[in-house]
């Protein structure tokens, strides 16, 4: 029985690559597990994690979901219990899971670091499972990238098992840099690239009903059309002049603006607008509520200041569930395409 370790930052797509994976390796023929030591509260009610409800539903796990996700911590998991039990009820957890298994795939914590102060951060957890890593690097320059050699060096001086990497989510532009620069300096240093898979708005954009999961507030029209994806984000503090042409140049954004500007909250539903959110509860004219409504556009009102708002979205990502089979089928797909796989196989069998 193998360990497969899916470590990543925020937003690297881990999730997306795990299920890729767990698809394509049920297809080879294994018997595949899923398991997160360390998981984050989904944003809804019940406070699970998304992931575990994911993973649990595509590989058929008949497992409870304490099982798969044996500790569930926010940011100030010190408080109380902080880390009693945490290695012992890990450990636990694992071997039921694992039991059966050729093979478990182990999602990585939102942050490589988490829960370190108990022991059980991603880069302790592998090596007391001896698992290899499969880091995922979402880069947008050249400090990301440095980011991810710097991960790639301390995993190495760590002594764990370290696979490979795969670049995720790329943009197209970028793709050529990486192939060109990026992943040369890679296995200059002795690390090789796994798979670079280009960014697919249909598995990478967060829908406006995420927007509206993070940010609350009132959805004043639109509620039909919260499974838009959003694409880019704008933030409308440009003068109404020129407004118009400034947002013809983004398609299926979000654009976030003060309640009390419908000048420019007009010309943003003149062009490719998936939501407008409206910031500091100022309710908006009626010709923009009209107009919306008349566009199909979402127009979510919230209490927060523009900045804060746009703290709060910054590490936004999409979270597949299970009734996305169009995103499930496209994480297969992404694995099967741009994933040197058979490698990773061949580790594993």
């Amino acid at each position: 029985m193998k360990n497969l370790y899916i470590m990543g930052t925020p937003a690297s797509g881990k999730t997306a690559l795990a299920l890729g994976l767990a698809q394509k390796l049920q297809r080879e023929g294994f018997r595949v597990a899923y398991f997160k030591p360390i998981g984050s509260p989904s944003r809804g009610a019940e406070r699970v994690d998304d992931d575990a409800v994911l993973m649990r539903e595509v590989l058929g796990m008949d497992v409870p979901l304490e099982l798969i996700v044996p500790r569930i911590i926010g940011p100030s998991y010190l408080s109380g219990n902080g880390c009693k039990d945490a290695l012992s009820r890990v450990r636990e957890a694992y071997e039921q899971i694992s039991a059966g298994a050729d093979v478990v795939i182990i999602g990585g914590a939102a942050y490589p670091y988490a829960y370190a102060a108990c022991g059980l951060d991603d880069i302790t957890l592998a090596r007391k499972l001896d698992a290899q890593i499969l880091l995922v690097l979402n880069i947008e320059n050249d400090f990301g990238f440095d980011q991810a050699l710097f991960f790639n060096r301390s995993l190495t001086a760590a002594g764990v098992n370290l696979l490979g990497n795969v670049f995720n989510n790329i943009p197209r532009p970028l793709l050529a840099k990486i192939e060109g620069i990026y992943r040369p300096i890679l296995e200059e240093n002795g690390y090789r690239t796994l798979g670079v898979i280009p960014r697919r708005p249909e598995i990478a954009s967060p829908t406006v009903e995420e927007y509206y999961e993070v940010l609350g507030g009132e959805i004043l029209t639109g509620s039909e059309n919260l499974k838009r994806l959003v694409e880019d984000v704008v933030v409308g503090a440009m003068t109404a002049e020129s407004a118009l042409s400034y947002f013809r140049r983004t398609a299926d954004k979000a654009v976030i603006l003060g309640g009390d500007r419908a000048d420019v909250a007009l010309a943003a539903l003149e062009t490719s607008t998936s939501v407008l959110i409206l910031t500091g509860g100022l309710y908006p004219d009626v010709k923009v509520i009209a107009r919306a409504q008349e566009k199909g556009v979402p127009l979510i009102l919230v209490h927060y200041d523009t900045y804060t708002t746009i703290e709060k979205i910054s590490h936004l990502s999409r979270r597949l569930k299970p009734g996305d089979t169009t995103g499930i089928k496209v994480a297969l797909e992404n694995v099967e395409q741009y994933c040197q796989w058979e490698t990773i196989v061949e580790v594993l069998r």
